[in-house]
């Protein structure tokens, strides 16, 4: 598994833990990171806390359009695992511009397959397809 892969994996775990405990991805991130210094192991990848920090400071927005365009779906009604994975989706698609966007629904697509639903598959990539589609129509200017 590529870094980055594994790094997006990282990042979905730390945000489904910090939804299911109803605490910040930033405290969560925070304990890990604690921890793994304690027990002498290997620091996380960058760019776990790259894409937690993303999502975190753009949650708002991020959240606002994937409720818009996610078609009679709220959040609330999503599996936790599709939520943090859309919001990982969402991030690099409209902030990361060194990260394709058919990568990062790819990306997307592939972590749902393996941790969620038969159906979420489709329906993320439909969600994050659309996203990329109406990107430019958002007017938010990307941050790498």
């Amino acid at each position: 598994m590529a870094a980055r892969s594994k790094a997006r994996k990282r990042a979905l775990d730390v945000l489904y833990e910090a939804d299911l405990r109803g605490t910040s991805a930033k405290e969560v991130l925070d304990g890990q990171i604690g921890r793994r210094a304690a027990d002498n192991e290997p620091e996380l990848n960058a760019y776990v806390t790259t894409l937690i920090d993303g999502v975190t400071v753009n949650q708002e927005q991020i959240d606002e359009i994937l409720s818009t365009y996610s078609m009679g779906w709220t959040l609330d009604r999503m599996p936790a695992v599709d939520r943090a994975v859309l919001r990982i989706g969402a991030y690099e698609i409209i902030w990361a511009d060194d990260i394709p966007d058919a990568v990062a629904i790819s990306e997307a697509v592939a972590l749902v397959t393996d941790l969620s639903t038969d159906e979420s598959s489709s329906f993320v990539n439909g969600l994050l397809g659309r996203i990329s589609e109406i990107k430019p129509s958002l007017g938010i200017p990307s941050v790498s």
